[in-house]
């Protein structure tokens, strides 16, 4: 759908709706155990921009008007996403029955790592057989035209077990294949919609960092001519927020990498795994600036047995960076580590020396007409700060992205515009 006709529909939809009184659907969100789910997505499909989120005790609540049968979605990360009516969330609601999710990690790691190699298909003709059949499966599925998603991107970050925010947005992005450098395909992104989730105490400590206004106010700060400022203005050409999410929907270009990485059979492995799958991974080991930088990557192409046609896309990453002699944060930074919980004291004497954490990423994909196309990205970061007198700061962030629109036909490129159109952020406190 293009913009100028999402807006009218939009336009129209609102007119409309207007005039009914909205009606208002509440809940709960548990996992398999009873226990609360807090800040779980939950919004109606058709018009994710009038969704929200759950509370430390999983409660929700949003006023919409939605036809009968219309589709309301509650999904949190490490979960399995639902689909249910309007209907159906009130009858529950009615009859105090929680919306239960099911846990479905993200990573595959520890299901490759179980599963045992064959020896015959481990061999370097047979795994070069192998890899070239997948590869032209790709050429063959992965659609060479450009495609537009709209999408539904939740970020949040946790520390200790305790979320302290999320933020979710609505928008458009138009896939151009192989536009960008290096042959892979250029992502753009425009932001539509944007909501920020707090709890009330978060709220008052993230206030002055993450309301919007802080990308002016360092730049400000800045003297002119320095290397911070002049990074600066170049983020604040485009929307520092939306970068997060359009980073987030680049990544895990697997056809890209597939490719320039097939030619080596000694860096990959296949398992045979149960229900017609088979698992290729390759593994690619960096180690940059005498030892400071070491990344482990492990790729893992999920295919059908038989057809040989990728299903699943995830990778699992091991990064340790060591700053020689550690590096002093500056003011702006240090107001960050507030919302993580460190003390004053710590704060002012905070000296960062090492970084260590683990990244996992999935994508699942859907079908249409021959063609395959992104329907869910998933990541989940683990990651430690370590800083003088070896005081870690533990930090985790999860992030969903949802596929709620695909088009396939008259696809056209943003403009510029639309790309660089700072996006207001709605303010949200949950209780």
């Amino acid at each position: 759908m293009s913009k100028r006709l999402y807006i009218v529909s939009l336009t129209l939809c609102t007119l409309f709706l207007g005039s009914l009184s909205a009606a208002t659907y509440n809940g709960r969100v548990v996992d398999t155990q009873g226990n609360p789910i807090p800040y779980a997505t939950v919004y109606p499909e058709l018009y994710p921009e009038l969704g929200t989120a759950t509370n430390n005790e999983g409660y929700f609540t949003f006023e919409a008007n939605l036809p009968a049968n219309s589709p309301v979605v509650i999904s949190f990360i490490g979960y399995e996403k639902i689909t249910m009516t309007g209907e159906q969330i009130t009858a529950g609601t009615r009859q105090r029955i929680p919306i239960t999710l099911k846990e479905q990690p993200i990573a595959l790691e520890e299901t490759v790592v179980a599963a045992k190699a064959s020896k015959q298909r481990n061999k370097r003709k047979q795994m070069a057989t192998l890899l070239h059949a997948v590869y032209v499966q790709l050429e063959k599925e992965f659609p060479d035209q450009p495609a537009q998603y709209k999408i539904v991107s939740d970020v949040r970050m946790d520390s200790e077990d305790n979320t302290w925010g999320m933020e979710q947005m609505i928008a458009n992005v138009v896939v151009l294949p192989e536009e960008a450098a290096q042959g892979r395909d250029s992502v753009q992104f425009q932001g539509l919609y944007c909501k920020r989730f707090f709890g009330a105490e978060k709220r008052a400590q993230a206030d002055s960092i993450l309301a919007g206004n802080s990308l002016e106010n360092m730049e400000k700060k800045a003297p002119n001519g320095t290397p911070q400022n002049f990074m600066r203005k170049a983020a604040n050409a485009i929307d520092s927020g939306v970068v997060v999410h359009q980073a987030l929907f680049a990544m895990g270009n697997m056809r890209y990498d597939f490719e320039q990485t097939m030619t080596d059979t000694r860096h990959w492995t296949v398992n045979n795994e149960s229900e017609g799958e088979t698992v290729l991974t390759h593994t690619q080991k960096v180690i940059k600036y005498l030892g400071c930088f070491q990344l482990t990557m492990q790729r893992h192409y999920i295919v059908d047995s038989h057809t040989y046609s990728v299903r699943r896309f995830s990778e699992h990453a091991e990064v340790k960076i060591t700053i020689p002699f550690g590096v002093k944060l500056n003011e702006d930074q240090l107001q960050i580590l507030n919302l993580v919980n460190m003390s004053e004291t710590q704060i002012k004497k905070f000296r960062l020396k090492k970084m260590r954490g683990t990244i996992d990423y999935n994508t699942i994909y859907q079908r249409r007409d021959g063609h395959v196309y992104t329907l869910e990205k998933n990541m989940c970061t683990n990651a430690f700060i370590i800083g003088s007198k070896n005081v870690e700061i533990p930090l985790v962030i999860k992030a969903t992205q949802r596929v709620t629109d695909l088009q396939t036909t008259d696809v056209k490129p943003l403009t510029k515009s639309q790309i660089t159109r700072r996006l207001k952020r709605q303010i949200v406190e949950i209780y």
